[in-house]
């Protein structure tokens, strides 16, 4: 019972402090009286008026993108990143831009082959987070290349910062998962 008298008054304070947070100097009980932009209207209701156009710009910020993994197997193909590759130690980046909508690729991605990159997303978005070995999964000890690579951004709702290496088996293993995101520069073939 104490635990829900401590969730009740929570939630009030909440509300309270969301009720406040309205952007109108009196904690939003008065009504706009801008003129209406409908012109088959000659009166403005206080719902039309408080409503912003699509081009007017809100102090409301766009939600945070979920914080757990992309999901394992099909996926929607969504997809905003930032794909950084250095092929070589002491070679110059390279920076691509992927944007995917329904697995198909937006033309501001500059990435190499963006549609197979796209097609890769939608079929498993999860290769773009691999897991980081824990002390039991054994890694063979092998080494791929000096190729690094890191994706940033948004797939599927979900929010990526991953870094890949060739550094053992198992980071061998995450990259060629992951290739056709990674880019022609990524070493892999």
């Amino acid at each position: 019972m104490r635990k829900f008298r401590t969730l009740a008054v929570f939630l009030a304070v909440t509300a309270g402090l969301v009720s406040g947070c309205s952007g109108t100097p009196d904690g939003g009980t008065s009504a706009s009286t801008a003129p209406s932009t409908n012109p088959g209207s000659s009166s403005s209701s206080p719902a039309d008026s408080a409503t912003p156009s699509a081009d007017t710009e809100t102090s409301v910020p766009a939600p945070a993108p979920a914080s757990s993994r992309p999901s394992a197997g099909p996926g929607q193909g969504n997809a905003e990143l930032a794909i950084t590759v250095v092929p070589s130690q002491g070679a110059p980046e390279v920076d691509y831009t992927l944007v995917c909508t329904s697995g198909t690729p937006a033309a501001e991605s500059s990435h190499p082959n963006a549609a197979a990159a796209c097609a890769a997303i939608k079929a498993n978005p999860d290769i773009l987070a691999p897991s980081k070995p824990t002390s039991a999964q054994a890694c063979t000890q092998q080494y791929g290349g000096p190729q690094k690579a890191t994706i940033t951004g948004v797939v599927d709702g979900v929010a990526v910062d991953s870094s890949f290496a060739r550094t053992n088996g198992c980071e061998i293993s995450a990259w060629d998962a992951a290739k056709d995101v990674l880019g022609a520069a990524g070493g892999a073939s």
